[in-house]
């Protein structure tokens, strides 16, 4: 069984917050293209209220909004309990921006200009993650995963894995898009008691690199997101 296709399966509701006329009307024009049902408010205020009300299932989101900003509305959203998938649109490309929207609770972070094509590549990737579609078996690259059977096969050979290295994996594997922070990895790995440190992360990353990427020095899956964390992409 092949990984799903990149389809959604149902009429995905998208609230794109963006105050720039021409990238907005480009952005909603390709998202119904691709089959989505795209809500749109050029101001914080109005988007926050939406993303309230009408609780879509994705929200592209600028940062740099009149009276609410993209920070503000995504720390309400956030407060209030309301884990909808953000992705930020900037024209920022600081990491420190990039760092402060992943740890706000963004999902993804996109900086101006940008490819519409990945865009939606990213949107379908992070609706796939959220909804569920997780397949019995999961392929990438040349490794096969099996998530009941715990087997990894790397060109049809069997993978020897640790049960925390599986578990790492399949973490990585079903936040694909996602950008993880150390400390994420730690608590949903190991457990909120266990005292360890970043660089357990780092080492058990290297030893799952060994294993199934063909260039640990320029990893094609299992990438390092700098000052934050890592990130899966298939």
């Amino acid at each position: 069984m092949q990984k799903k296709t990149d389809k959604p399966a149902a009429k995905a509701r998208i609230l794109l917050v963006e105050d720039d006329f021409a990238i907005a009307f480009g952005l909603q024009k390709n998202l119904r293209f691709e089959g989505y049902e795209v809500l749109h408010a050029s101001e914080g205020e109005t988007g926050l209220k939406l993303a309230l009300e009408e609780r879509p299932d994705l929200i592209v989101l600028d940062i740099m909004l009149p009276r609410i900003n993209g920070f503000e509305i995504c720390e309400i959203l956030r407060k209030r309990k309301i884990d909808t998938p953000v992705i930020f649109l900037s024209a920022k490309s600081q990491e420190a921006d990039k760092i402060r929207g992943l740890e706000l609770g963004g999902d993804d972070y996109m900086t101006k200009p940008f490819s519409v094509r990945e865009l939606l590549a990213r949107v379908k990737t992070v609706l796939r993650r959220v909804q569920g579609e997780e397949p019995e078996v999961y392929t990438f690259g040349e490794v096969e995963v099996s998530f009941t059977a715990q087997v990894v096969k790397l060109r049809g050979q069997d993978v020897s894995l640790t049960s925390k290295e599986f578990e790492l994996l399949k973490l990585l594997i079903r936040s694909e898009g996602k950008v993880l922070p150390r400390d994420s990895i730690l608590n949903k790995v190991w457990g909120f008691d266990y005292y360890g440190t970043s660089r357990t992360i780092d080492n058990f990353i290297n030893r799952l690199r060994q294993k199934i990427e063909d260039d640990i020095e320029e990893p094609r899956h299992i990438l390092t997101v700098r000052g934050v964390g890592y990130r899966f992409q298939a």
